[in-house]
């Protein structure tokens, strides 16, 4: 037995009489560049995060919230450069941990798989208890049946993880009717606004320093940062990706892309058309109801109840992105040697369904104990939670950057200085401001709770150490096993 095959057998917990098995791999060849950005676009939400997410940006920034859009997806594509052109080397259900494995190492790797577990969880958790709320009061204002916040997250996360198990095939024709949907409905609002307004609420007037630079400018760039974290869903996807080398960083960039321009140019117009006067002071008095009374004077009620279902039906789309995502990646982890091996086991369908159900479970059991505890839904799980998972999220890319530039420094690779030098050193640089701004706008992240919440974020460190000793503990982890 050669010393490749003995390093895969360990990766992969088998004694030297198996080691003629081949690793388990999740199945090749289905995914093109629209279907794996199918799952990260649905993963970003961008129906909810208009309605959701923009007014926070305006209250915070006003008029200048395209910009902070644009500026979010540009850091987003700083940090691509270096990280697609790693992609090269790489194929991986593993995500950002398969690339700090990479260039930093395996306790790294395993330390960083600790922060990702609870950043992807705690994203869960708070996002399914914000689903409740919405289609709780969706439901009730629509028929009148007021069933409770958790009958609605069960029953919406028994169908998701039914998907997620079944494979890709599944998810994929759910995702596609879900996201044209949403597409579909923003579109005609905007268009909407224009026929109305005319091509004047795209101005230029609120793009001033003022409004772009002003105190707002690190929640709002937060926020915005939050809508993106979807963006690892392609690599994610590597395995199941026809050519790889290629789909990748087409999805990803299609991804970067759509997103985006998706957020800046609703928000460009819905700014104009409230009023670049009046757009912070409209925020901040009425965030959940300002999109939708802009849409029926806009366009009439229709639109505004099409609006409302369909930030639920992205909610779901969001939820289901997630969990096809997620599963993945403890699934890669438990091929690996990280997590434990049943893990890694895939349906016939070429799936991760245990990881699929673990995954629905583990999010199930920390949703109720909060919610049969009494916390509120929105201002307890969901602000604590996804604040946490923002801010895990941060950690992991910083990690992955600091990864980027150690790898193509050891390597030596001088072919495109831009590529290899100068866009991963400028990436890592600028995570270390955004983990300073996340750190430091934290208590607005969690809705102004602050207190014990805070606490919370001491797991990214926790969990963090936790792994590296794994690894540390278990040297037999091996990420390259699965590397292509």
């Amino acid at each position: 037995m050669n010393q490749e095959s003995s390093r895969t057998s360990a990766s992969l917990g088998l004694d030297e009489h198996a080691s003629t098995t081949p690793p388990v791999r999740l199945k090749a060849n289905k995914l093109g560049v629209i279907a794996v950005a199918f799952f990260a676009i649905a993963a970003a939400a961008p129906m909810a995060a208009v309605v959701g997410a923009s007014p926070v940006l305006f209250s915070a920034s006003g008029p200048g919230t395209p910009v902070i859009y644009a500026i979010a997806a540009l850091l987003v594509a700083l940090f691509s450069v270096g990280y697609l052109r790693m992609s090269q080397h790489i194929t991986n259900a593993g995500g950002f941990v398969a690339y700090i494995a990479k260039g930093l190492g395996n306790k790294w790797a395993t330390g960083g798989a600790g922060i990702a577990i609870l950043t992807y969880l705690s994203l869960q958790v708070g996002l399914w208890s914000q689903f409740g709320v919405f289609a709780q009061q969706l439901v009730e204002s629509l028929t009148g049946v007021g069933l409770p916040v958790y009958f609605w997250i069960v029953a919406i996360l028994a169908i998701t993880t039914f998907l997620t198990m079944r494979g890709v095939d599944a998810s994929l024709k759910v995702l596609g009717v879900l996201i044209l949907g949403e597409t579909l409905v923003v579109a005609a609002l905007v268009v909407s606004l224009i026929v109305q307004k005319g091509f004047g609420v795209f101005t230029f007037e609120g793009f001033t320093g003022s409004s772009i630079f002003g105190p707002g400018l690190g929640i709002s760039l937060l926020f915005a940062f939050a809508c993106f974290t979807s963006f690892e869903a392609t690599v994610v996807f590597a395995e199941e990706a026809k050519n790889p080398r290629r789909t990748i960083p087409r999805a990803a960039y299609l991804v970067i892309g759509f997103i985006g321009v998706f957020y800046a140019l609703s928000t460009w117009a819905i700014s104009g058309a409230i009023g670049i006067d009046n757009i912070q002071t409209v925020a901040t008095e009425n965030p959940s109801g300002m999109i939708f009374e802009l849409a029926e004077s806009s366009a009439g009620t229709w639109l505004s109840i099409a609006m409302q279902i369909l930030v639920v039906t992205s909610f779901i789309a969001m939820l289901l992105g997630l969990s096809n995502m997620f599963s993945r990646y403890l699934f890669a982890l438990g091929r690996a040697g990280a997590l434990p091996a049943k893990l890694s086991s895939v349906s016939k369908t070429g799936a991760p369904s245990f990881a699929g159900l673990i995954n629905a479970v583990v999010v199930l059991v920390i949703i109720s104990i909060f919610l049969l505890a009494g916390a509120d839904p929105i201002t307890t799980v969901f602000a604590w939670f996804v604040a946490l998972g923002t801010a895990g999220f941060i950690s992991i890319l910083l990690v992955t950057s600091a990864a980027i530039v150690v790898y193509f420094a050891r390597k030596g690779t001088r072919d495109n200085i831009w590529v290899t030098v100068i866009a991963p050193a400028l990436s890592f640089l600028a995570f270390i401001v955004v983990g300073y701004l996340t750190l430091d706008n934290y208590d607005v992240l969690l809705g102004g709770a602050g207190g014990i919440a805070r606490w919370l974020l001491l797991g990214i460190p926790l969990l963090f150490v936790a792994g590296w000793a794994r690894g540390l503990r278990k040297p037999s982890i091996d990420y390259a096993a699965e590397i292509v």
